[in-house]
């Protein structure tokens, strides 16, 4: 036996289980390139390329001066919890009280509490396909049971409300899905998840777990809908959310849920035993996000939906590829399986897979198979770059497919 196999066969099962995380593992090969050398241009990672606004980082800086260097409550500190439950009722219309607030190390900690919390070993959790990559990472560690529904190209990737209900069984415990989506950038309407909010209704041992990071990354006419606003589940909706995305604050890891009492304490008790409250200075500085200027945020969102336009633009006249008009978030998701079966005469694509690992191998765009987030027939683009990147990008990916026969 190797020395590889007999160390893997040491770990738990859980962790042998788990899949590598495919947007961090297209990153870090996309980084050994460029420091190779090579000229790569990195969309594969979510995050903004804009700095945290001037008056946040002030913020830390005082709270660093003021004294804020001990250890934070484990649900987060009064007066951030407060501001959070404020926001949940200006912006989403959503009456949380303090004590129904946690704060948590990033809105994916947030996730994996609620899923922790409330899932038990044979539970089912719907989760609306395609869907961000760790959703079914996590229900796996709580020893639940994914049950993928697919929202079609031709619905913007959307779930239906008859597709989610007949997806539920009596061992359904929870339906999770973001909008703003990723990695699609699709955006479920008032209409729609009221009529989700119905299904719900009519199931009154399902909750719902909604991942709303993308809130402020809405290109839409009539803005955001919150699906905890609807008074008859308000009680059974979680809502997770975050800075990362809106405040370009990925590197700050502060997420939220809003949510009824006793899943709060039940996410509280097990953060105390797992990471006890996160980063005093970064939720300090959370505080002036919530409460302070909004314009940067605005302004970053109208960033992202001229790339959206350009890089939406730029990517239908790739022959081949089939794209939807993205209305938040900041992706582009085409379909690229026009291309598998085809060769440049040195590698065949077969699947994303093989499509994404091409493009960064051969011309040095690093994307991320759209396998990862349920989708194996696109890849997933971040806009969150530079315009001249992202023409330059995709005019690589132009130049290379032409060479596929």
């Amino acid at each position: 036996m190797s020395a590889l196999l007999e160390t893997a066969s040491l770990l738990a099962d859980r962790i042998n289980a788990l899949e590598e995380s495919s947007t961090l593992a297209m990153t870090k090969k996309a980084r050994e390139l460029a420091a190779q050398g090579h000229k790569v241009i990195s969309l594969s990672v979510g995050e903004p390329d804009f700095k945290t606004p001037a008056h946040i980082c002030e913020a830390a800086k005082k709270a660093i001066d003021d004294g804020f260097h001990g250890y934070s409550p484990v649900a987060g500190y009064p007066d951030l919890r407060k501001a959070i439950a404020d926001k949940f009722k200006r912006d989403n219309n959503i009456d949380w009280k303090p004590e129904n607030i946690v704060v948590s190390t990033g809105a994916k900690h947030s996730l994996a509490n609620v899923i922790q919390v409330l899932v038990n070993p044979g539970d089912e959790v719907i989760i609306f396909s395609p869907y961000w990559v760790s959703y079914s990472e996590m229900v796996k560690l709580a020893e639940g049971k994914s049950v993928v529904v697919d929202g079609s190209f031709e619905n913007d990737f959307k779930v239906t409300p008859e597709q989610f209900e007949a997806a539920i069984t009596d061992r359904t415990k929870v339906v999770m899905f973001a909008s703003p989506n990723n990695p699609t950038g699709s955006v479920y309407s008032e209409a729609e998840l009221r009529a989700i909010g119905e299904v719900v209704a009519r199931h009154e041992n399902v909750f719902v777990l909604a991942d709303e990071i993308y809130e402020y990354i809405n290109f839409t006419p009539e803005g955001h809908f919150s699906i905890g606003s609807i008074p008859a589940i308000a009680d059974r909706v979680i809502t997770v959310n975050g800075v990362a995305k809106g405040f370009a604050m990925t590197g700050w890891r502060i997420g939220f849920i809003g949510a009824a009492k006793w899943i709060a304490d039940g996410v509280e008790k097990l953060q105390g035993q797992v990471t006890s409250g996160t980063n005093s200075i970064a939720q300090k500085a959370t505080v002036a996000a919530l409460t302070g200027d909004m314009q940067p945020t605005y302004e970053m969102g109208k960033a992202y939906e001229r790339r959206r336009d350009l890089v939406v633009k730029l990517l239908q006249d790739v022959p081949g590829f089939k794209v939807n008009v993205p209305q938040g978030a900041f992706y582009a998701f085409p379909d690229v399986s026009y291309y598998y079966g085809k060769s440049d005469g040195t590698t065949t694509i077969n699947d994303s897979d093989d499509f994404a690992g091409w493009l960064l191998n051969s011309v040095y765009v690093s994307t991320v198979a759209g396998s990862g987030f349920g989708a194996p027939n696109c890849i997933r683009i971040s806009t969150a770059a530079a315009d001249e990147a992202l023409a330059e990008a995709i005019q690589r990916i132009k130049d290379a497919v032409a060479t596929l026969k």
